[in-house]
């Protein structure tokens, strides 16, 4: 036994009520993590390159649901501009996404100190 320490005398630390306590607070904030999650993943985002000749649409699983493609941008002669147009409004979207989704997680989780988020 360790000094100070009486026969029968627990050490001192977190007591149970408070580890249920954390415990269901963690549940609850699993739980609406979940739920944000979800409806991040049906939320769209659009992005455009080129002055709007190019749009792209994707969803919070970095999907893309939509490519428009003004008529002025397509010309057959110079497709590397179309291609170049379309991956930088795929990409931007992409970009907003995401940032869309940390931010929307971390005011979730408010400082929790969840990896990952």
């Amino acid at each position: 036994m360790g000094k100070g320490m009486r026969a029968g005398k627990k050490p001192s630390g977190p007591k149970q009520g408070d580890m249920q306590k954390r415990m269901m607070q963690v549940q609850a904030v699993q739980a609406r993590m979940e739920a944000l999650q979800e409806e991040l993943n049906e939320r769209e985002l659009s992005a455009s390159a080129g002055g709007g000749a190019v749009s792209v649409t994707v969803n919070g699983r970095k999907e893309l649901t939509a490519i428009q493609i003004k008529p002025e941008a397509v010309d057959p002669d110079d497709v590397e501009t179309l291609q170049d147009l379309v991956m930088a409004a795929a990409n931007e979207a992409l970009r907003q996404m995401d940032e869309l989704c940390q931010k929307e997680m971390s005011q979730l989780t408010g400082g929790l100190g969840i990896p990952g988020f």
